[in-house]
């Protein structure tokens, strides 16, 4: 880590129970409940708290449309991805977990202000194996943000969280566009800091990158409220060389990699190209319907930053772009395309990363992915709604858990149900370890089926006690009345 150096890590906690003797532990647990005359519901999922939420919308429908695009009508590509990093020789690890891994959003989740959630520096401890079953966790990164290259952002998390992170299982909001270099040559890039976005854009492959300070350095008349500063000025390409006019230009694609500094020049910028002939800088379309596509990292309206309250995010912007096109162009939709969560390629896109980073990383060489995947968010719109989308197509089982720490507002319900909510990561990642010992004990047991323990029962069975459980008809609806009592 560049300039950073971790403090050394504990040693690891002895293994107080292995999945093989949790596996006999629960036998007799099960027995003595046998005893009692208590049977197995057949339910594989009560043990949540939270119910699965209502089918996701159809991207069709009316209050998705122009919003949120699928990865067909966003026509992204297919091709599996390239890595991040150099394969390695695996080297395969006895005690990680085969069946299963995490995947966790950022801010909100492990990071608020540019500070980590005091349990997130504990949580990554339980996935690296400092937990009371001495297994490691298999676990990627995936979030919205941007504007910096993956190495930077992992070094970044890594001085936060007090372990290595590696661009191996780290995905942000722009990673998947790296996937369009080919596709297009001239293209606008907007959003991030001072030129940071460029150089991202220039070493994913895109050969002629221009953006929105270049084009004001050539017009200033374009942003009439925007001043470029002398470094900017310094730094903006001259458009103008060699006699050419901008004019001469032609934008193939528009790419929003971060978020933008000054909305108004940005947004001025980007309706110029929406509205214009084949996407050629300072001409106008008469039918409003020639411009360039353009893409946007990610579509999230809210984040949660270091302010008290949620900030407006890149999905703002988008729904801003689309409705001022629309009021400027005599009723004319804009449809816009966005990667990033809930877009299920993006999902897709963490899957092929996730099976190279558990091959490379932990020797887990089988083609097949885990067969279960915790994803934890804090924004029900992106996090959850794209986890349950991803869950109702994949083959494998993909588990949204909702934290307390970040957009989310505790008491409220939210509009996408995830599987399960906790206070913060370090509950989400206890409760998925636990969920999947409890599988695994009672798969061997019962020939397949899964009993469904609350959190009560399951810490009595790892500490060999015989559990005592009540199923709650509408556990999301006791925890939510329970929420608003308090």
């Amino acid at each position: 880590m560049a300039g950073n150096v971790s403090p050394k890590r504990p040693e690891m906690t002895a293994r107080q129970l292995s999945s093989s003797s949790f596996a006999g532990t629960f036998e007799v647990a099960r027995s003595k409940l046998s005893e009692l005359g208590l049977k197995e519901p057949e339910d594989l999922d009560s043990d949540d708290t939270l119910a699965p939420g209502s089918p996701i919308p159809s991207t069709d429908s009316d209050e998705s449309a122009g919003i949120y695009s699928t990865s067909e009508s966003d026509d992204l590509p297919e091709s599996p991805i390239t890595p991040l990093t150099d394969p390695t020789t695996p080297v395969a690890e006895p005690d990680v977990a085969d069946n299963f891994a995490f995947a966790f959003d950022i801010d909100g989740v492990l990071i608020r202000g540019g500070r980590p959630i005091p349990e997130a520096i504990e949580a990554m401890k339980v996935l690296n194996g400092e937990n009371e079953f001495g297994i490691t966790v298999p676990y990627i990164f995936l979030t919205n943000g941007g504007g910096k290259f993956e190495t930077e952002r992992c070094q970044d998390l890594s001085r936060q969280l007090e372990i290595d992170v590696s661009p191996g299982q780290f995905i942000c909001g722009h990673t998947p566009m790296r996937e369009f270099s080919a596709r297009y040559n001239t293209v606008l890039v907007v959003g991030g800091e001072g030129e940071k976005c460029r150089e991202v854009a220039k070493s994913y492959g895109f050969r002629d990158v221009i953006t929105p300070g270049d084009i004001i350095k050539a017009n200033a008349h374009i942003a009439p409220f925007r001043r470029l500063t002398s470094s900017e000025i310094e730094s903006s390409r001259d458009l103008l060389a060699d006699g050419g006019k901008l004019s001469d230009i032609v934008i193939e694609a528009v790419f929003v990699f971060a978020d933008s500094r000054d909305w108004a020049s940005d947004l001025q910028i980007i309706l110029d190209i929406a509205q214009s002939k084949g996407g050629r800088l300072e001409t106008r379309s008469e039918a409003f319907d020639e411009g360039p596509p353009i893409y946007f990292s990610h579509s999230d309206v809210l984040w949660s930053a270091a302010h008290e309250h949620v900030r407006l995010g890149m999905g703002a912007l988008r729904r801003s772009v689309e409705t001022v096109f629309e009021h400027t162009s005599g009723g004319k939709k804009l449809k816009t395309h966005a990667f990033g969560k809930p877009q299920v390629s993006t999902f897709e896109f963490a899957t092929r990363l996730l099976q190279q980073w558990r091959a490379e990383q932990h020797g887990l060489t089988e083609s097949r992915p885990p067969a279960t995947v915790y994803f934890v968010g804090d924004t029900p719109e992106s996090d959850v709604r794209g986890t349950n989308a991803m869950n109702e197509k994949s083959e494998n089982e993909w588990y949204s858990i909702l934290v307390k720490t970040g957009v989310y507002q505790a008491g409220t319900e939210p509009k996408y149900k995830p599987r399960k909510l906790v206070d913060t990561v370090l509950d989400a990642v206890n409760h998925g370890i636990r969920r999947e010992m409890a599988k695994l004990g009672s798969r061997k047991s019962t020939g397949g089926r899964m009993l469904p323990l609350d959190d009560a029962a399951l810490k009595a069975i790892t500490e060999g006690r015989t559990p005592s459980f009540d199923l709650a008809a509408d556990p999301f609806t006791a925890a939510f009345n329970m929420s608003k009592a308090s």
